[in-house]
């Protein structure tokens, strides 16, 4: 939420709307692969529902659209999940029925006491999508129950929903394994190639004096390590010689990620470079291209030396060549040591630590069954047939935290206004001209193909693109001819609006769940982990440190994408006190853009440190350490301050430098060394009676 005095102008919310909705909807590696087998699985499902008069066919469509995902693991995974999980609802829903059906208020009370479980467990459990599938038609059969007196019909449609739900899942797994394989092996190669591409694009780019290549930014730097470490994790679930050498890969990982991050540090031209410069520069590419070959075909890698030792210390005169020069060599290093792989890092309970002890959970599960008691009495009060999905929207949108649920409410708002808007242009221009399946299919896979781009994207939009699909479906193709009830998609929206009201309203309510304080405990783990970067490595340090610091700087970056993912739900967090609210963000803000700079000029001192060591006095060297040392010491101290409740975090002092007569090859040293100590004095002072400043104008340097 703005504060006042921050308020911005209609336009520039226009302006950031459009860079938003441009940012998001740009394709990128596997989207098109991802969007092709939702739509190819859809166009069967539809052929098939319609041919064999399947009921339900906007619920399978939805299933293939949560089905289907980046790769094969994770697709089969979450299919297992949805059959276990609808299995397991339609199981329960018919015991329900069979003993509670003559007895309404019996089958209300032993209907929320399974819809409370199965919310509790969502919270609790790591499969916890299973008792949300549980949940969700254990409300969704309480509507077909106030459709009909006759219970024969009634299980039969129980019974067709089970089919629905598990067909679609069928085809689903069929189309991913032969079809259109996605395997997470190929993928991570893919990206690492990607990525070593760009950086031998950069050295050509500074060889041959030209300036065609795009530049790397930051903002990219980040995403690309959280993606080679999301991809690794799928691929160790997949691949026995990926789990068996995790050591190994991810020591390349954070290689490449440490090599395409000195690409983007790379000058964008290099006018005056001497021959022997020039020559460092050929023998970086020549790795890069060795170290790529190395990694497409599974050997082990292997540093190729072509230049001379003079040649070499030339290439100091760019600190990010040197960078590059000591990441190729640490890994080949730790490639030629033969050291035995690591072990598998040890998985996550599938119970939450403190599913017994916290209260939270409980509270959750309490809230959402009110939420849907009350749309539950409105939806039969009215006797409004058309907003059944009143209820289903109270367990949709209700998400651990305020934030996250706003999002998810915007997200299924907007989605189902498009849906809806679509539905209508249809209805009302394409309805009365559709003759066969074939002009249904047509009409449709445009939709669904826009839908699934949409779905495919960042956890920022991809909702939507799932509640698009779903509202229009529902108003067109949930039944076996043409429809031209426009009632249909009044009423859906009707719903989605009133239960996105009532369940935001009971969250507001009743023990409020924020991320205020879980935002300040991940601000500060990103502090700890900018730290470890910068504190002074022992003597007698060896290069496989090198890989240590790369590893620690892919762990940072996952961090900071994790604090930036969980600011931008505190930021639409509803609250009755914007004051408070705006001086978290409007703080959060400021920290996480400080210690993306704190980390900036730790690595540039680190890498200046490392050129200039020969070159420097040993007491200017000592000098510029134990600055560094004492800036982890702040950003330990800041972030200890900062992790309490209420906070208490002092702003840093400013690092003093011993400094004496500095010669000119020095500069470089103490400038960086000072721009590190600026840094790290611009932490906010985050204590309840201080002050709060605007962050700064961009939270990422690109």
């Amino acid at each position: 939420m703005a504060v006042a005095g921050y308020l911005p102008t209609m336009p520039v919310m226009l302006r950031h709307t459009g860079d938003f909705l441009k940012r998001e909807l740009t394709p990128f590696p596997g989207r098109l692969n991802v969007m092709l087998r939702c739509v190819l699985t859809s166009a069967i499902v539809i052929v098939a529902s319609m041919a064999l008069e399947v009921p339900e066919l906007a619920l399978s469509l939805l299933v293939v659209f949560y089905v289907t995902q980046s790769n094969v693991v994770v697709t089969r995974l979450v299919g297992l999940m949805f059959i276990v999980g609808s299995t397991l609802a339609i199981g329960l829903s018919i015991l329900l029925l069979k003993f509670t059906f003559d007895y309404p208020l019996l089958r209300i009370v032993i209907a929320s006491l399974l819809f409370f479980g199965s919310v509790y467990l969502i919270r609790v459990l790591r499969i916890g999508v299973v008792f949300f599938i549980v949940a969700i038609v254990v409300i969704y059969v309480q509507s077909f129950v106030d459709r009909t007196d006759q219970a024969e019909l009634l299980i039969r449609a129980v019974l067709w929903v089970w089919v629905a739900v598990n067909y679609p899942i069928a085809l689903t797994l069929v189309v991913n394994t032969l079809l259109l394989p996605a395997e997470p092996q190929l993928q991570l190669k893919a990206e690492i190639h990607r990525q070593l591409t760009a950086l031998q694009t950069r050295l050509t780019q500074l060889i041959d004096g030209t300036t065609h290549a795009p530049p790397i930014t930051l903002a990219a730097v980040q995403q690309d390590a959280v993606t080679l470490q999301k991809l690794l994790r799928f691929t160790t679930m997949r691949d026995a010689h990926y789990r068996e050498h995790q050591a190994l890969q991810l020591a390349c990982i954070a290689t490449v990620s440490r090599l395409y991050r000195g690409a983007s540090e790379l000058p964008p031209g290099w006018p005056a470079a001497t021959a022997e410069q020039l020559a460092v520069l050929r023998e970086l590419r020549v790795n890069c291209r060795a170290l790529d070959e190395a990694v497409m075909s599974g050997e082990p890698y292997r540093y190729m030396s072509t230049a001379t030792p003079e040649e070499r210390a030339a290439a100091d005169m760019i600190p990010a060549a040197g960078e590059l020069q000591r990441a190729l060599r640490a890994f080949a290093d730790r490639v030629a040591s033969g050291a035995e792989p690591g072990k598998p890092s040890a998985s996550e309970p599938m119970v939450a630590p403190d599913a017994w002890t916290n209260p939270a959970y409980m509270r959750f599960s309490l809230k959402t069954l009110l939420a849907v008691l009350v749309c539950y009495v409105f939806y039969n009060a009215v006797d409004w047939q058309g907003i059944h999905t009143i209820m289903l929207t109270c367990l949709i949108v209700a998400l651990p935290s305020l934030g996250a649920s706003t999002q998810r409410a915007l997200l299924r708002l907007a989605g189902a206004a498009v849906g809806s808007a679509l539905a209508l242009f249809m209805v009302v221009f394409v309805v009365p001209h559709l003759e066969d399946v074939v002009g249904l299919l047509l009409m449709a896979l445009p939709v669904v193909a826009f839908a699934a781009w949409i779905s495919t994207g960042s956890e920022r939009i991809s909702y939507a693109g799932v509640q698009l699909m779903f509202t229009f479906s529902l108003a067109l193709l949930d039944q076996f001819s043409p429809t031209t009830n426009l009632t249909e998609i009044r009423d859906r929206m009707v719903g989605i609006l009133l239960g996105v009201g009532v369940a935001t309203f009971v969250q507001m309510s009743f023990w409020r769940e924020g991320e205020g304080d879980v935002l300040r405990q991940k601000l500060a783990t990103m502090l700890r982990a900018i730290a470890a970067q910068l504190c002074v490595p022992q003597a007698g340090a060896d290069q496989r440190d090198e890989l240590s610091d790369a590893q620690r700087q892919l762990q940072a970056w996952a961090v900071l994408a994790d604090c930036e993912a969980t600011l931008s739900r505190v930021a639409l967090e509803p609250s009755w006190q914007e004051g408070e609210q705006g001086e978290l963000t409007l703080r959060a803000q400021t920290v996480l853009a400080q210690g993306r700079e704190i980390m900036l000029a730790g690595d540039a001192l680190r890498s200046t440190l490392a050129a200039q060591a020969g070159l420097s006095s040993p007491y200017t060297v000592d000098a510029v350490r134990a600055a560094q040392q004492q800036a982890c010491v702040e950003l330990n101290r800041y972030a200890d301050e900062l992790a309490v409740n209420p906070p208490d975090a002092h702003a840093p002092r400013r690092i003093e430098i011993a400094a004496q007569a500095v010669e000119p090859a020095e500069e470089l040293l103490f400038a960086a060394a000072q721009d590190l100590s600026r840094q790290v004095a611009g932490l906010p002072d985050w204590r309840v009676e201080a002050a709060v400043a605007a962050p700064p104008s961009q939270a990422i340097r690109t």
